[in-house]
């Protein structure tokens, strides 16, 4: 019995050293969390309880926060009813206007990586191109959408379109800054190991562009996002764009404002989706 008491006893002792050393690490954790989560809340919290009393007076023109909760709860509960046509839940919209602006995006991602090598890479290209690029890319995502509904005829190809031009710019000038600012020890390096183009770009030239790339990606995912939006207010159809404006004919402010509000959730996660990608192909940080 002696002997198995010691023997718990030890066990014990052991628990508590494990639990003794991981609780600075779980306290410290836990502060982390707090010190990031806590102040978007009470800041959030904070901007709901001005909204409720500004706007909960008898002249006001928008709706308080109680009452566009009151109001659209059903769209909140039942984001994926179908009843036909444009009678459509929240998901439904929103997977439109998401899968138009991946088409879009990713198009501008492909060409804008493309011609920002290019210019980055040959003097030549960027005296040609870079005042033509600087010059398009003042033009207002929405200036293009007659230009591309006479071209294409439909809405859907319009809108992606739109989306592709909007969003190729900053892909291009950032991947071309990236390019051309890759330290000449690399470049020198690659031709003492005569790298061939394929290497060179795989091994030299995207790790050290990744930064200057996804930075133009995330801004490119942005444009698209606003872009679709706008679009979708002008050429109808299923997306979230059309349901705001549909919303606004009806008079449904309350429903805008859900809209708004899964607009920029859903802008904020792109966001986030293309900072992880970064960090897992070169490390990107978007901190």
């Amino acid at each position: 019995m002696a002997v198995k008491t010691d023997v718990l006893t030890k066990a014990e002792m052991g628990g508590e050293s494990i639990l003794a050393a991981l609780a600075p690490r779980v306290i410290g954790g836990l502060k982390h969390a707090a010190t990031r989560v806590l102040p978007p809340i009470l800041f959030l919290a904070l901007l709901l309880a001005i909204w409720e009393i500004a706007c909960s007076s008898p002249g006001a023109t928008l709706p308080p926060p109680s009452t566009v909760l009151a109001d659209t709860w059903e769209l909140i509960v039942d984001p994926f009813f179908d009843k036909g046509g444009l009678n459509k839940g929240m998901f439904w919209h929103l997977a439109s206007s998401l899968q138009r602006v991946a088409i879009g995006f990713t198009i501008a991602a492909a060409v804008g990586i493309g011609l920002g090598v290019l210019i980055g890479q040959s003097t030549l290209a960027f005296r040609g191109l870079d005042p033509i690029f600087q010059v398009l890319r003042t033009v207002p995502p929405l200036a293009w959408l007659p230009l591309s509904l006479a071209a294409f005829r439909h809405a859907d190809p319009s809108a992606i379109f739109v989306i592709a031009i909007t969003a190729v710019w900053p892909i291009i000038l950032n991947t071309a800054v990236g390019i051309r600012n890759i330290p000449q020890d690399y470049r020198n390096v690659s031709r003492v190991l005569r790298l061939n183009g394929l290497e060179f770009f795989f091994k030299v030239m995207l790790p050290a562009t990744v930064p200057f790339m996804f930075t133009g990606l995330k801004i490119g995912i942005g444009l698209s996002w606003l872009a679709i939006v706008a679009a979708e207010m002008l050429i109808g159809g299923v997306g979230i764009g059309f349901f705001i404006w549909d919303a606004w004919n009806s008079s449904l402010i309350s429903e805008i404002i859900l809209a708004l509000i899964y607009v920029g959730l859903v802008g904020f996660m792109l966001d986030r989706l293309i900072g992880f990608i970064g960090n897992r192909v070169g490390g990107y940080s978007s901190q």
